[in-house]
């Protein structure tokens, strides 16, 4: 009988060890899966396709010339003059259709006199995704169309000193574009 009972005690420890570790009578288990995935998209390119031109003026008594959105030219005490194209920037925009993206702008905020002493006129952007003739305000956002295009016009306004010394300025217009 003590055989019996140390057995049944021995019996009881391993049986206590077993499961202990994992080895008693197997539970009931579950399992599942879960797909891992992602999707390569276009990635986002935007071009230049038209500059921002504010054609020929005189500047006797100063003053500003504006370039709408979409190409329009007023002038403000500076004495416009016709044989030159007005234009606003424009830039083409690519990617993943429907996609939405950030737009942000930089440049040049003067524009300097390329053969002369330095000299420069102020130029202030605004810009739109329509061409709307915009004069003021600026696009920071835009949602490319199903064929995954969409372009960015820029106007801007530049402030001509009196006497503006004669000369061909330039200066950038910068746009930078950023899936959202």
């Amino acid at each position: 009988m003590n055989t019996t009972i140390q057995q049944q005690r021995t019996l009881a420890v391993l049986a206590f060890i077993a499961a202990s570790l994992g080895l008693g009578v197997p539970a009931y288990a579950a399992q599942a899966t879960a797909v891992a995935g992602g999707t390569v998209v276009t990635p986002i390119a935007i071009a230049p396709a038209a500059p921002l031109a504010f054609g020929n003026f005189a500047a006797a008594v100063g003053g500003t010339i504006t370039v709408s959105t979409s190409g329009v030219r007023s002038v403000s005490g500076v004495v416009g003059m016709n044989g030159a194209a007005t234009t606003a920037a424009r830039f083409d925009i690519t990617g993943e259709p429907g996609s939405t993206y950030t737009i942000t702008h930089s440049g040049s905020a003067v524009l300097t006199n390329t053969g002369g002493a330095g000299e420069t006129m102020a130029l202030t952007k605004f810009s739109d995704l329509t061409a709307a003739d915009a004069t003021s305000g600026e696009a920071t956002a835009g949602t490319l169309s199903a064929g995954g295009t969409q372009s960015l016009y820029v106007g801007g306004t530049l402030t001509v000193a009196a006497n503006q010394v004669p000369g061909i300025y330039a200066g950038n217009v910068v746009a930078t574009v950023e899936y959202n």
